[in-house]
């Protein structure tokens, strides 16, 4: 008798009850030998009538670890037949559904001390959990129980001493229970302890924070680089400037067709996990622009438009939004995809761009590429810069110029080559939270870069999720594939389309999109808050699944907490209304404590903090739109490092009705002598206003360092 006959027919032969998924990642595992269920109903009646436990298995589509463990142990047919004798076994995509993520990868770090994917966690058809792990192999190594050992102890535990691991699960629900916090006062001295938690852990030879792994933490160097707008503080830019150059020159970049991988298996960014995440390349584009004002380095404004370059030649799909991702592997193999060998680099080029780029990317006959897990070198190139382009033009008695442009042609004939390469899996599902990062990214270039058609393309995917991820009464979906928009919004859609819908308003001064934002955040008000303030993940309409979880930890990407507070500050100072600024002291004040404690974890909420606490510069332009006198002050605001301002343009013959609801004080602001006029207010302390250009750039004065042009070299 087969293993799973008591459960109900398979979809077809060969294809379990994934098959009808629309999630990439599911859709991945739908011809596995293991019976897997989606995350329903239908699993947890079946595990209760059979008297099983449930396998829940997280992941996600472009995960390597995920796919290893898959081929290992849910593609092999041994331990299939024992996960489905056992368990009644789940498959979950965590960025479809970061609540069931969430809250059991809570639980994995409370047992384990350890966190990451593919996670792995028995529990019961209750939801309890009482095993968690990350990888696990098909047999014991390097310390690691296998599946093949583990599976029949659960089995004959679950029959045996099951009243013990009852007992498990239910200390793990408490340990992971959310415990209601007490308000407390917000430290002004938070800013300083942050930054000196940064500066101790900084890597002074190869920037960033700690040792290998190395991740980017995009809104930590947007902290410091607002630190250091405030403070004056020196080392805090250097420590922005050491590691923006050290990323755009490492193997984490991919330097043929731009973009960042994950992160940096090693301390000196060389060695990247290969997966390109679509949130990634939002937020890094987000610092290299803020750098590239703040700083003026002609390199970080070339690597913010090449990071856009390649997402709009990449991950934009034809409904005008972005994919989520793209995988580490090709033909089964991690990185294959990006890594060059020198002999065909050389059978490539002409000999002067092969003798170029082999010089300024590192390409060598031995390779510098070594299988995560071999002990021989592969032969095969990861290509970085080891030293700036022009020492290497200055040793090859190149004219720095012509290296570039040499480098250039070399780059765009390898990257027409690999094309033609099996390309890794792209996840075309559409989020509604990473796109509303993208259209911040693509919305801050367009205004510091004076690039329309970075707003077009925001514009295009903010169109498309307001009218595709949204319900007939108007609240958001989470995700959008194959013409289906489903899943229930979290916090984070809400907030991330609401920051990218005020970057997108002032990009564009379209009153329509103020209006959206202000929607969302009712909505998010309305369905997400607690009695204190706190912002939950789901909303209060919707599953819970094991307990409501409300996070505030800035990590790979920052939290819906986080991003709202930076959300009501900012919406406070545009629309005037001060409830949006009340709700932001609320959230500051629940979260107090927690980002007192680890204040260098919060980086995203110290930006909210900041502009809450300290105050910002806020700018209006009264004038008719598209006028000369107009755009002349507009073009003084736009091109500079304001990192704690706000931009609003109150038009005139005719006025914006509808932008004058939203925002009443805008009317009293008007041309003066019938020029364009710009009025200045900084720190709640309004200045006269000024219809000359000149007097704008002086009344910004220190607050703006101007953006110089762009350069590929």
């Amino acid at each position: 008798m087969p293993m799973n006959q008591t459960h109900a027919a398979l979809p077809d032969v060969g294809r379990n009850r994934l098959a009808s998924e629309k999630s990439p990642y599911l859709l991945q595992h739908a011809s596995n030998p293991v019976d897997w269920y989606p995350w329903g109903d239908e699993a947890f009646a079946t595990a209760r009538s059979e008297d099983k436990p449930v396998f829940l298995s997280i992941g996600y589509a472009t995960c390597h670890w995920c796919h290893v463990m898959a081929h290992e142990s849910f593609e092999d047919e041994e331990i299939a037949a024992l996960l489905n004798e056992a368990f009644v076994c789940v498959k979950v995509d965590r960025e479809e559904r970061p609540d069931i993520d969430a809250a059991y990868m809570a639980v994995c770090q409370a047992m384990t001390g350890l966190g990451g994917w593919p996670l792995s966690v028995v529990m019961t058809a209750d939801g309890a959990p009482f095993f968690a792990a990350t990888y696990l192999p098909p047999r014991a190594r390097h310390g690691l129980v296998g599946l093949i050992d583990l599976i029949p102890k659960i089995k004959t535990l679950w029959r045996q001493d099951r009243s013990r691991l009852l007992d498990v699960g239910r200390q793990a629900i408490h340990a992971v229970t959310p415990v209601p916090s007490s308000s407390e006062e917000v430290s002004d001295a938070v800013f300083n302890h942050a930054y000196a938690e940064l500066s101790r852990r900084f890597d002074e030879r190869h920037g960033g924070f700690g040792d290998a792994p190395k991740f980017p933490t995009p809104h930590t160097l947007l902290f410091l680089l607002r630190h250091w707008s405030r403070t004056g503080q020196a080392r805090a830019l250097a420590m922005v400037e050491t590691t923006l150059t050290a990323m755009r020159h490492g193997g984490i970049y991919d330097q043929i067709g731009f973009g960042f991988h994950r992160y940096s298996t090693d301390s000196r960014w060389l060695v990247p996990h290969f997966e390109k995440m679509l949130y990634d390349q939002a937020l890094l584009t987000m610092a290299y622009t803020e750098a590239a004002l703040a700083m003026g380095d002609p390199l970080f404004r070339a690597t913010a438009g090449e990071i856009i370059d390649y997402v709009l030649r990449d991950l934009l799909l034809p409904e005008g939004a972005f994919a989520s991702a793209e995988d580490a592997d090709s033909e089964g193999e991690e990185g294959r995809f990006y890594l060059w060998d020198k002999a065909e680099v050389d059978r490539i080029l002409p000999a002067d761009q092969a003798l170029l780029l082999g010089e300024a990317l590192a390409i060598r006959s031995g390779g510098n590429f070594n299988p995560e897990h071999g002990a021989e070198p592969s032969g095969r190139n990861i290509p970085y810069l080891p030293r700036p382009l022009p020492e290497t033009a200055l040793a090859l008695g190149i004219a720095p110029g012509e290296a570039a442009t040499r480098l250039e042609a070399a780059r765009q004939i390898l990257l027409q080559v690999r094309n033609k390469r099996t390309r890794p899996l792209r996840d075309d599902k559409i989020l509604a939270d990473w796109n509303g990062l993208m259209i911040a990214a693509l919305a801050k270039a367009a205004r510091a870069f004076n690039e329309p058609r970075y707003a077009d393309a925001a514009r295009r995917a903010a169109a498309f999720v307001l009218s595709s991820l949204r319900t007939a009464d108007g609240r958001l979906l989470h995700r959008y594939r194959d013409k289906e928009a489903a899943i229930p919004a979290f916090a984070d859609d809400y907030a991330f389309m609401t920051w990218g819908l005020l970057e997108l308003y002032e990009a564009t001064l379209d009153s329509a999109l103020l209006g959206a934002a202000i929607r969302l955040t009712e909505s998010l008000l309305g369905h997400f808050s607690d009695a204190l303030g706190g912002i939950y993940l789901s909303s209060d309409d919707v599953e819970q699944v094991l307990v409501r979880t409300m996070e505030v930890y800035d990590g790979a990407i920052p939290s819906a907490n986080s991003v709202t507070l930076a959300n009501m500050v900012r919406l406070a100072r545009i629309t005037g209304e001060a409830r949006y600024e009340h709700q932001a002291r609320r959230l500051a004040s629940v979260f107090a404590g927690a980002i007192d404690r680890a204040p260098s974890a919060h980086t995203m909420f110290l930006l909210g903090l900041d502009h809450l606490l300290h105050g910002g510069t806020d700018i209006v332009i009264a004038g008719r739109p598209g006028s000369s006198d107009t755009d002349a002050l507009l073009e003084v605001v736009r091109g500079r490092f304001l990192p704690a301002a706000t931009l609003m343009v109150r038009p005139v013959n005719p006025p914006d009705l509808a932008l004058e609801s939203l925002a009443p004080a805008l009317v009293d602001k008007a041309p003066i002598n019938g020029r364009a006029a710009a009025y200045v207010c900084r720190d709640r302390t309004c200045l006269p206003p000024v219809t000359e250009p000149t007097a704008l750039a002086d009344l910004l004065g220190a607050d703006a360092v101007a953006a110089k042009p762009a350069s590929t070299s």
